[in-house]
């Protein structure tokens, strides 16, 4: 191990406090070989305070200091950033911005990986150009509200660009080879933390068995499923944020069963407990073109808790089965695939541990072989193969506290 830090720039799809998904666990893991620079997505100056997150916003970028290893970058732009005839203006703009809090922290990064299409990429050398794509985002238009003619254009510059490619699944590896480019395949991972003891369970007042569902809800959830398996006696757990457009009737009618607990969006510490409350995990997708090119992050989460989980038979739920099947002499017990209501709910019946003592302990068992596979998926072992996909190795960790000379924890600087 070397005790020089080196220096990586995330410039992600999502602010630093918006939902911690893909793009912000792997940044994170990867303060283990750098510290990171993590770059919000530009807002206008003139955006709504109440629509700005934490630090982030303002007429000038500043930075600040999240989390150990973590510096932040909230960056704007120009109004109407996103319109023809001003959008040409974000990408230099955001580039400007990124040289400029470099020069604060006196840091040249060895890596500069972005998150999303715009044209940030190629303009830092000696530094190595990745990108990062964690979605189908041309099959991903239509929902985004985006050009899909443009976002074709993107991908072949950001490609022309890139040193390297990562994707976080097979049906990216396709797309992306397609292109002609040579992809490193990263799938998505899960904490490395201990789950919630079955004892300190989220209050749910359902009757087992429960299958519980976390994350967004949206058209890329297969609502059918979910009342195919309230019609077949499975009490059904939800937690997550409704996107207002996605079945609002017929998910109304759902959650108004009384079999059914539905506690909206939660804080992501209390999702442990609730995860604990849930006898099996599912992911109810449905099979459009984008959830093809998926890797959902619940499934590992699901396994992370010690529960097993029914998956949409999706082609990044394939590649996990699959190395289940090589790591577990009895995967049917651990993950089931199904493409329909009715399979979902043949196989959820399948996976329902009966209450009995000898259930109890073959439960636990189960949970705890569940939580030795997921760790063969934790975020710091997808870290490492980022890291050795980009020529970074191991150096000092990061202070605990998050100090730095400049800027110390929580504190900003703007320009």
């Amino acid at each position: 191990m070397t005790t020089e830090r080196k220096h990586l720039v995330w410039i992600a799809p999502v602010p630093w406090d918006g939902i911690p998904g893909t793009d912000r666990q792997l940044a994170s893991a990867m303060t283990r070989h750098a510290d990171v620079l993590w770059v919000d997505p530009p807002l206008s100056v003139v955006t709504p305070v109440r629509l700005r997150g934490e630090n982030a916003g303002g007429l000038a970028p500043s930075l600040s200091r999240p989390a150990p290893g973590i510096t932040r970058l909230s960056t704007v732009a120009l109004p109407g950033l996103t319109r023809p005839g001003i959008r040409v203006t974000t990408a230099a703009l955001l580039r400007a911005q990124i040289r400029w809090a470099l020069r604060r922290l006196g840091a040249r990064p060895a890596a500069v990986v972005s998150g999303y299409l715009e044209d940030v990429l190629g303009r830092w050398a000696p530094a190595v150009s990745v990108q990062y794509c964690t979605d189908d985002h041309v099959a991903g238009a239509g929902l985004m509200g985006l050009s899909a003619r443009r976002l074709r254009a993107q991908e072949r510059q950001a490609l022309r660009r890139s040193d390297v490619v990562a994707v976080v699944s097979p049906t990216l590896a396709e797309h992306w080879a397609a292109l002609g480019a040579a992809p490193v395949l990263i799938p998505n991972g899960c904490p490395d933390r201990s789950p919630c003891p079955d004892d300190q369970a989220a209050g749910t007042g359902l009757r087992r068995p429960v299958a519980g569902l976390v994350g967004q809800l949206s058209e890329r959830i297969d609502l059918d499923i979910l009342i195919a398996l309230s019609d077949a006696g499975f009490a059904l757990l939800i937690v997550g944020p409704r996107a207002p457009r996605w079945e609002p009737e017929r998910f109304a009618a759902l959650v108004a069963r009384p079999g059914v607990y539905y506690p909206g969006r939660v804080p992501a510490a209390d999702v442990p407990g609730y995860l604990a409350a849930a006898d099996i995990g599912i992911t109810p997708y449905t099979s459009s073109r984008f959830n093809q090119a998926s890797f959902p992050l619940k499934t590992l989460e699901y396994l992370a808790a010690g529960r097993p989980v029914v998956s949409s038979d999706l082609p990044g739920a394939r590649w996990l089965r699959a190395d289940l099947a090589a790591a577990d002499q009895a995967p049917a017990e651990i993950m089931a695939l199904a493409s329909t209501p009715a399979e979902f709910v043949s196989a959820a019946r399948q996976l329902t541990v009966p209450r009995d003592g000898a259930g109890e302990l073959w439960a636990a068992a189960r949970r705890e072989r569940c939580r030795a596979f997921a760790l063969r998926h934790s975020w710091a072992r997808r870290a490492d193969a980022l890291a050795a996909a980009i020529g970074l190795h191991p150096s000092a960790p990061p202070a605990a506290d998050g100090a730095s000379p400049e800027p110390g924890p929580g504190a900003q600087i703007r320009a």
